[in-house]
Order: C-alpha cells, then sequence, then structure tokens
C-alpha cells in the first residue's frame, strides 16, 4: 500500500501507465489456458513485487523512479494495523480510493476479487509475528467504553447538559501504542458550569493509564484486554471539577466482532479512591452493540450504536444508576482515520439529579496521518 506523499510528474504518470500494462500483461500470461493456475504468491510477484519487492520490503527509490517511499510489508507495526477491507479497497481502486498516492495503481480489472484476497492474504503472512492484533479487530470506538484494541489515537471529547442550569464538558484523550500489545494513555477533563447565574471553568482529575491486549484471535473476532488508571486530585473540587482524591481504576474490555459487521464492547471495573473516608468506591459496567454500514463498495462507514451504562457505589444501601447511550460513529474523510461520533446520554435512574447531555467526539487515528491529510 503506497502510504502519504504525493508526486505529479509527467515522468511518474508515464511509468506508472507503462508498469500497469505490463504487470496486466505477466497476469494474463500466468493465467493462459494451458498454464497452472497462479498461487498467491504468483500474483504477489505478478502485480506487487516490481514495487513492493519479491520479499515486500519494498524498492528503493532509484530502482522505482519515482519519489513515493515503498512501506514494508515485513513491519508487523505497519502491516496489521488496518483490516482487509481497507488493503482490499486500496488494490482493487489504487492509491485514492483511501486517500493514498495516485501512483499506486488498481487492479480491479485485472484481476478477480478472489485473486486480490489472495494476493492480500500472501501478503498478511510476511508479517510473521503473531502478537500483534490485527485490524479488524479495531472495532468503530464507543462514546464511553473503553476499546481492547491498543491503538493511537487522539479524541476531543465535548458534552452539553440539555436539562439544569448548564454544564459543559470537555475531555482529550491522548493514546499511544507501544509494540504488539500495549498502550499508554493520558486523558485531560475540563469544562465549565453555571450555577447561581454564573459561570465557572476548571481542569478536572486528570489521568495516565496503560493497557494490554492479554487475548486475541482473528478467526473468532476477539479479543480482550486488561487496564488500569491512577487518576490524579487536579480539579477544583469545590467548583465541582474532580473528587478531591487520587484514584485507581483496574479494568478490563473486550470486543467482539460478529456476523455481517455487528460488534460489541464490553468493560468492567472499579474506581477505588486512597482515602476511603473521602470517597466511596465505585463498580461500573458499560457495554455497546453496533453494527457498520458502507457507502457504496469503499465509501464512508456509518455505525449506529447502543450503549448501556452502569454505575454503583460500594456502599451498603446504594443503588445502581443506569443511562442509555444512542449513537452514531462515521468516518468523515476518504483515508477514514478522521472520525466522529454523536451521541445522547440519557439517565433511566435517578433523573433528578442527572441530566440528559447531547456528546460529540472527533478522533484522529494519528498513526495514519495528519487530520488534513486522506481527505
Amino acid at each position: 500500500m503506497i502510504r502519504k506523499h504525493v508526486l505529479h510528474t509527467g515522468t511518474a504518470t508515464a511509468t506508472l501507465h507503462a508498469l500497469t500494462l505490463i504487470l496486466v500483461s505477466s497476469l494474463e500470461a500466468q493465467q493462459a489456458p494451458d498454464s497452472d493456475p497462479a498461487t498467491p504468491r504468483d500474483l504477489y510477484v505478478a502485480a506487487c513485487a516490481a514495487c513492493h519487492g519479491d520479499d515486500g520490503t519494498g524498492r528503493s527509490q532509484p530502482e522505482l523512479g519515482f519519489a513515493v517511499p515503498m512501506p514494508d510489508f515485513t513491519d508487523c507495526s505497519f502491516a496489521s494495523r488496518e483490516p482487509d477491507s481497507d488493503w482490499f479497497a486500496v488494490a482493487h481502486d489504487g492509491g485514492p480510493a483511501r486517500g493514498f498516492d495516485r501512483l499506486m495503481p488498481a487492479f480491479g480489472d485485472g484481476l478477480t476479487d478472489e485473486e486480490i484476497q489472495a494476493t492480500l492474504d500472501y501478503i498478511r503472512t510476511l508479517c510473521t509475528d503473531p502478537s500483534w492484533p490485527r485490524g479488524e479487530l479495531n472495532l468503530p470506538r464507543a462514546m464511553f467504553t473503553e476499546k481492547a484494541f491498543p491503538e493511537d489515537e487522539a479524541v476531543w471529547t465535548t458534552g452539553v447538559a440539555v436539562e439544569g442550569p448548564g454544564a459543559i464538558s470537555n475531555q482529550f484523550i491522548y493514546e499511544k501504542r507501544i509494540g504488539a500489545r500495549n498502550q499508554v494513555e493520558l486523558v485531560v477533563p475540563f469544562g465549565a458550569s453555571r450555577e447561581g447565574g454564573s459561570w465557572n471553568g476548571g481542569i478536572g482529575d486528570i489521568a495516565a493509564g496503560v493497557k494490554r491486549a492479554v487475548y486475541h484471535r482473528l478467526e473468532s473476532g476477539t479479543i480482550f484486554s486488561v487496564a488500569g488508571e491512577v487518576i490524579l486530585p487536579t480539579g477544583h473540587y469545590e467548583r465541582g471539577f474532580g473528587a478531591g482524591v487520587m484514584r485507581l481504576e483496574p479494568f478490563v474490555s473486550f470486543g467482539q466482532a460478529l456476523p455481517a459487521e455487528a460488534f460489541i464492547h464490553a468493560q468492567a471495573g472499579a474506581e477505588i479512591p486512597i482515602d476511603r473516608d473521602r470517597a466511596d468506591p465505585e463498580a461500573f459496567l458499560r457495554g455497546a452493540i453496533g453494527r457498520t454500514f458502507t457507502e457504496g463498495r469503499f465509501g464512508r462507514a456509518w455505525s449506529p450504536m447502543i450503549e448501556v451504562l452502569a454505575a454503583r457505589d460500594l456502599v451498603s444501601g446504594a443503588s445502581t444508576s443506569w443511562d442509555i447511550v444512542p449513537q452514531f460513529h462515521v468516518t468523515l474523510n476518504t483515508r477514514q482515520h478522521v472520525m466522529a461520533n454523536v451521541a445522547v446520554r440519557v439517565p433511566l435512574t435517578d433523573t433528578a439529579g442527572r441530566h440528559s447531555q447531547i456528546l460529540v467526539f472527533l478522533l484522529l487515528d494519528w498513526f495514519d496521518g495528519g487530520v488534513l491529510e486522506g481527505w
């Protein structure tokens, strides 16, 4: 796959047309009636090796004759992240199908869908470390339920109360993947609330966390992670920003891909204050179920979801608070690494003291490029 560089020269265009003709002729020769059926490696060598190299590491720029660098298919950090659907779109319709360079040719007219998939299956074998979860397990992100997939993401969430005197909440999350299975994250909340006719704002309790995918299996569509956060009392407690005490939040996350592009997220954990005299511990359970719909064959992906949230203080006589969160997750750009989610959080219990919210997040999968790339 061609990544994020652009080249528009007459020489490059001529090279592309000539290369495409050579590759198509080679494929037709390999599939002549008196020859054996092409193997996945044969297809790769004929269609891909001229640019990507026989071993998948990519040919050098002097060999290629143009300045777009080739990705390394043997690098699992690159090769494992995206689902087959994205690779297929680029192979079938060319680089622009996912906002990459036009020098990546389209093979939809020279190869059948089955041949393209067989070629992708071979390319997948070039990453030989099975500890890297595949991109098919990177399911659309719900508003509250933590994903099990380790990711490189930046997420900005804004919530506005639709009842009561007024409140605006914001949260910025930065996630960094480390190796095959691990992730670190930083969470910075801030907002403003209205009391007595005036608005007060401030930073909430900042959190730092780690996550590790302890189990993943592409064949079953399953991924399971363990994680934990340390929540620091950085917020102004008297103004309602923060709990006023350090807390630990261990949790587990589960993701499951289902037939027909459906999926499930689940998360369970607890929030444990260091000083039990100042705050009570709380257990929580979150879950989301949704399905992805694609515009056309390779277009924008829409993922409606229903999310359910439950939380209960771990003290005698406490009740469980329940919320429901209908939402839409959508990819915004052609590369599909800039996404949004629009949700409504509706309390089902304890409605006297809790208000409905409208929430929106913007998500950047920054490993795949910047905000302005891939449109």
